[in-house]
């Protein structure tokens, strides 16, 4: 039994990275382009965490810090348009 949730473990753990992986924005993937990350995480164990250590996006962009979403009634783009 442990040995089949092992197996299940890297399999889930190997569909996720492909589906993130996948997904990322090819202008911030890291260290290889996205269709080779997506091939190295088909080897098992390795690939997966070589993307989530070494080629996964980093959380923010290059001018640091996430945008604050703002009330309707504070945007000016949004005041504009009535």
């Amino acid at each position: 039994m442990p040995r089949v949730l092992l197996i299940v473990a890297l399999v889930a753990l190997s569909v996720y990275a492909l589906v993130e992986a996948l997904q990322a924005d090819p202008r911030r993937v890291r260290l290889m382009p996205r269709w080779l990350w997506a091939l190295a995480v088909l080897v098992p164990a390795l690939g997966p965490l070589g993307w989530f250590t070494l080629g996964r996006p980093t959380q923010h962009g290059v001018g640091g810090g996430t945008r604050r979403a703002i009330a309707p009634d504070d945007d000016p783009d949004f005041l504009r348009g009535l």
